[in-house]
């Protein structure tokens, strides 16, 4: 096997600007996938972020381009977010620094003025997530007819999102012979499904199984008994540990993610030091900001989902989930922002009762046990507010339900039992309010 980049059939122009990003030793996805790719083989890889995937595809393909010629795209690379998009373009300029080869990323959010100017200049490579691209299309903005390589990053992240109609769209208009590479970080029965229709006889390279975490990541959980208690135990985390040097907070909902920024900015970590991004938040605010957490500004960036795979930062010493996310390998995308490059990360995940049985669903797909934790004694845990119990106790009963078809349900009988009427009066939390 090959044990540097010199040892690929790559040119100077590549080898150079490797050497200057400060490349040694390729990745096992890049031992596999480069000389196969350069082979001409279709590839099917299946491997999460932070394994040198971008540059496993990108490698090849601007070795088999080389230079720039006419004004047609011949690449096409579709990601599922304006995020990733904009990184995987960014990982273009640094591998082609050297060459003349033109590239850009087109993607919602911003206005299509200068994305059209971009291609009508001339392209060789696009990044683009599948609806703009195909805004484009209709418009007549870009062609199709010389396009030679067709690549899907996270593919499953695409079919989640609902970008399948799209895709099949992209297909139907692009020419028939072309190399095609689908990666992907799990790989469900759809995306087996979809592969088998996309790619002609690929060559399948999994570095590591699918959706397990990286080995240098520390898992640990900490059950909570509700929402208070988990911004109290954020606070605390920040507070107790130095070694929290730049941390990813995920939240489920954009909801969630506005209360835990403001909890970390009023009380916490301080205005200069934390910043959110979601999809209600202006795409150059979301640029921004993953730039000043990029580069170390911000010691800690709140995001939803929709960010989890847009997020190429090295140095990520914790990600704290707030909640167990309830679509399953989101946990593995979530987690695969720390623990990169083989450096030693920390992912640790706040789980209130009802919020079990997805842990357990996770547990399921990784393949492994993560140990749960108490919360530390100095931890003021509060009483869980009426309202908030209800919508506890009733997932818990629809989780019952779905392991057990012939469950009654317990919700009524414990809303009598455990919640006597002197606790409906109190209401603590709403006296604590005031």
């Amino acid at each position: 096997m090959p044990v540097s980049f010199s040892d690929f059939a790559l040119n100077k122009q590549l080898l150079t600007a490797i050497e200057e990003l400060g490349y040694k030793e390729p990745t096992p996805i890049q031992e596999q996938a480069i000389p196969t790719l350069l082979y001409g083989h279709d590839v099917l890889g299946i491997a999460q972020t932070g394994t040198g995937k971008t540059a496993a595809y990108l490698l090849p393909i601007l070795m088999k381009i080389k230079y720039a010629q006419g004004n047609n795209i011949r690449c096409v690379i579709l990601a599922p977010t304006r995020e990733l998009a904009i990184q995987i373009n960014d990982a273009i300029a640094d591998f082609g620094k050297y060459t003349d080869l033109r590239h850009t990323a087109v993607y919602g959010g911003l206005g299509p003025k200068t994305q059209i100017e971009a291609i009508q200049a001339g392209l060789d490579i696009i990044v683009a997530t599948p609806g703009r691209f195909m805004d484009l299309y209709l418009r007549g903005i870009i062609v199709t007819k010389d396009i030679k390589y067709m690549v899907l990053d996270e593919a499953d992240k695409m079919m989640d999102m609902g970008f399948m109609p799209q895709i099949r769209k992209i297909l139907e208009v692009i020419p028939r012979k072309r190399k095609n590479l689908l990666f992907s970080a799990t790989f469900p029965e759809k995306i087996e499904k979809f592969s088998q229709e996309f790619l002609e006889a690929p060559v399948r390279i999994e570095v590591t199984p699918q959706a397990t975490a990286a080995k240098t990541i520390d898992q640990r959980v900490y059950a909570a008994p509700n929402f208070q208690t988990k911004l109290n135990l954020l606070g605390h985390l920040f507070k107790d540990q130095d070694d929290i040097k730049r941390a990813l907070v995920f939240c489920r909902t954009k909801t969630v993610a506005d209360l835990v920024f403001k909890f970390l900015d009023r009380k916490i970590v301080g205005r200069e030091n934390v910043r959110v991004i979601h999809a209600n938040k202006g795409q150059n605010t979301r640029i921004n900001s993953i730039n000043a957490f990029k580069g170390g500004e911000l010691r800690v960036l709140v995001a939803t989902d929709v960010a989890a795979r847009g997020i190429d930062v090295q140095a990520v010493s914790h990600v704290i989930n707030f909640d167990v996310p309830v679509i399953y390998e989101d946990y593995v995308h979530r987690i695969g922002r720390t623990g990169r490059a083989n450096l030693d990360g920390v992912a640790i995940t706040f789980m209130t009762p009802n919020e079990e049985y997805h842990l357990e669903r996770i547990e399921e797909i990784i393949r492994a046990k993560i140990p749960v934790l108490n919360i530390p004694s100095d931890i003021d845990i509060v009483e869980t507010p009426f309202e908030e119990q209800q919508i506890i106790l009733r997932e818990i009963d629809e989780q019952k339900k779905k392991k057990d078809p012939t469950f009654q349900g317990a919700f009524h009988e414990k809303k009598k039992k455990n919640l006597p009427r002197e606790t409906k009066k109190k209401r603590p939390f709403k006296k604590r309010r005031h």
